[in-house]
């Protein structure tokens, strides 16, 4: 968590610094600036840093009263105006955006709750011991896959108000994955889905991203839903993994790799 919010702070102060020599008018007039569709390409690519530094910050949620005062300190940095606070107030902000965290995960997980309660009462639904509700759609006729297989599948991810937030169905091409480097989630469902079927598992926040969320996408505490078609079991590596929000399962996913890898330069030095 405490390396997740310095992570954002420090995005954001980069941003602001390294923009440091901007014109004024940047501060002065954004309406104007953001409003017009005639923008040339040089400021279509100020917009879009405007637009990728507070995408750092917009999942803590501030209030129109916060956003003023992040906009005006923004504002003056970009001026070149003395900085009205010192340099202990990074610590502090750090500790104000963990409480700010905190709550909106209290709040998520809260409001997920009647959520998963009516999910588990809907027709052939399972609820794992995790807390996951398995839901089968179709049924398949092949095998259903073991934890260390890789699988390829089709997948349709939403929030509970049914809002899309990643698919590969959307994308047309389907994802390839060892089933051990997913959450936990589909690590354990996609494990009760024969080749050829399809399921819809409804995932607690602690069996997906967790307190902390993915990269912006997924906010912390969140229960998410996807549709899951296991296509088939894989012989051979993936391809691909998961969306690139799923730094979960890249960090999962490498370690397995690079010792696997270790492992085959061994076997090829005793070999020799």
């Amino acid at each position: 968590m405490k390396e997740i919010l310095l992570a954002v702070f420090a995005c954001f102060i980069a941003g602001a610094a390294a923009a440091a020599e901007i014109p004024k008018v940047v501060a002065a007039a954004p309406k104007a600036v953001a409003g017009n569709a005639a923008m040339t390409e040089d400021q279509k690519i100020l917009y879009f840093l405007g637009q990728a530094v507070s995408s750092k910050i917009k999942q803590f949620k501030f209030t129109p009263g916060e956003a003023r005062y992040i906009t005006q300190g923004f504002s003056e940095a970009l001026a070149g105006q003395k900085n009205k606070v010192d340099e202990t107030y990074g610590m502090k902000l750090n500790s104000y955006l963990a409480k700010k965290q905190e709550a909106m995960v209290v709040k998520q997980k809260g409001a997920s709750k009647p959520f998963l309660d009516k999910m588990a009462q809907e027709k052939g639904a399972e609820k794992l011991p995790s807390g996951v509700v398995y839901i089968p759609v179709k049924e398949g006729a092949g095998i259903t896959p073991k934890p260390t297989d890789m699988v390829k599948v089709h997948y349709h991810g939403t929030f509970p108000d049914g809002k899309v937030f990643d698919s590969s169905v959307d994308r047309g091409a389907p994802a390839e994955f060892p089933l051990s480097g997913v959450i936990p989630c589909w690590t354990e469902g996609v494990q009760k889905i024969k080749v050829g079927g399809k399921a819809r598992l409804v995932c607690p926040s602690d069996t997906a991203y967790g307190d902390q969320g993915a990269g912006g996408a997924i906010p912390g505490g969140a229960t998410l839903v996807f549709e899951v078609e296991l296509l088939e079991i894989m012989k051979e590596n993936p391809t691909a993994l998961m969306p690139e929000y799923s730094g979960e399962v890249k960090a999962a996913v490498e370690p397995a790799k690079e010792a696997a890898a270790a492992k085959s330069t061994a076997k090829t030095e005793v070999e020799n």
